[in-house]
């Protein structure tokens, strides 16, 4: 259970950690970014790894049932959608509330699937694992009234742009958060006839973790390709990847894309080992820790530098509800 515990929130901080490189990109729109970056997280990194790391590939994967690959297929495709629809909620309402509606749907919602997959847990252990989760989602209700808080003090300091409908864009943000709960589901569903498939071909037992991703990504990947493509067309960015800083940015993007896969090539990897309610357990660490490692790295970044004292407040009552929940869902585990 403890390495199980260890590798979800090393898989988190991973995640929370793998953005950091965008930062020194140069002379690229946002869309040549994470275009570029969608592109090698989605198709070329997890290509690669699938092909080099699984023995027999195409074995194992003729060994699993159709109609399980397309149940992860569709549950993928919603991932992406809901990762798109995420993008389009900052545009309402901002970055903060924005997270943190995305992510509290994420964390809820994306914790209980997999026991509609696999059943519940005896009583004990369920209500356990329930009550770690409304602690995190309190430290994600916290975090959002301290980037609230903080873009009030910056409004007041400054003129900013107008945004969108407020209603539109939550309703976008738990929609959009309801949607990427497809990348949990798609675990759930595959990972047990994937991982009897290449246990079968000789692989060792990490390998499952590869094999599990290489379908999520290469279906979500095809709607966050289909988007970033027509958002290059549309802000005409295509001719912004032709610069002299290409193969530095390459070079960054590319070690974002390697980080965000190898995230959640650990998580798969981690709930297998968290046990029998591994993907819920796994899950609901991986993106806690996710969102705790954004908050620290914020915070050595200096971004919360100029923010109130009520708004750092809210920030380190946030910091603390994930890090208890976080326990608190380790106990449940350990109860089952």
């Amino acid at each position: 259970m403890i390495e199980g515990i260890i590798l979800a929130i090393g898989a988190g901080l991973m995640l929370g950690l793998y953005a950091l490189p965008e930062k020194f990109t140069k002379d690229f729109k946002f869309e040549n970014t994470w275009g570029l970056f969608f592109m090698l997280t989605m198709f070329l990194v997890p290509i690669i790894a699938s092909l080099t790391l699984i023995k027999d590939f195409s074995g194992v994967f003729t060994a699993v049932p159709t109609n399980i690959l397309f149940k992860m297929a569709a549950a993928s495709v919603l991932w992406g959608i809901g990762v798109m629809m995420w993008g389009k909620a900052i545009n309402h309402i901002g970055l903060s509330l924005g997270f943190s509606l995305f992510i509290g749907t994420v964390i809820l919602v994306g914790s209980v699937l997999p026991f509609l997959v696999e059943g519940l847990p005896e009583t004990n252990t369920f209500l356990t694992i329930l009550a770690g989760i409304a602690v995190v989602l309190i430290g994600v209700i916290f975090n959002g009234k301290a980037g609230l808080t903080r873009e009030k003090d910056e409004a007041s300091k400054e003129k900013t742009s107008e945004k969108g409908s407020m209603v539109t864009g939550i309703f976008i943000a738990v929609i959009g958060g309801l949607l990427a709960t497809g990348f949990s589901y798609a675990n759930a569903v595959g990972r047990p006839f994937i991982h009897e498939a290449c246990q079968a071909a000789g692989n060792a037992e990490w390998v499952t973790a590869v094999g599990v991703m290489f379908p999520i990504f290469i279906s979500g990947g095809i709607v966050m390709a289909a988007y970033f493509a027509w958002q290059l067309s549309a802000k005409k960015a295509w001719g912004d990847f032709k610069t002299p800083s290409f193969g530095k940015n390459f070079a960054l993007i590319l070690i974002m894309a390697i980080f965000h896969y190898a995230a959640s090539a650990l998580f798969a990897f981690a709930a297998f080992k968290l046990g029998e309610i591994g993907n819920t357990v796994g899950y609901a660490i991986f993106n806690t820790a996710c969102v705790a490692t954004a908050i620290v790295s914020g915070i050595v970044t200096k971004e919360w530098v100029n923010a109130s004292n009520k708004a750092k407040n809210y920030l380190y009552l946030s910091l603390a509800s994930m890090i208890i929940g976080i326990i608190i869902i380790a106990i449940g585990n350990g109860i089952s």
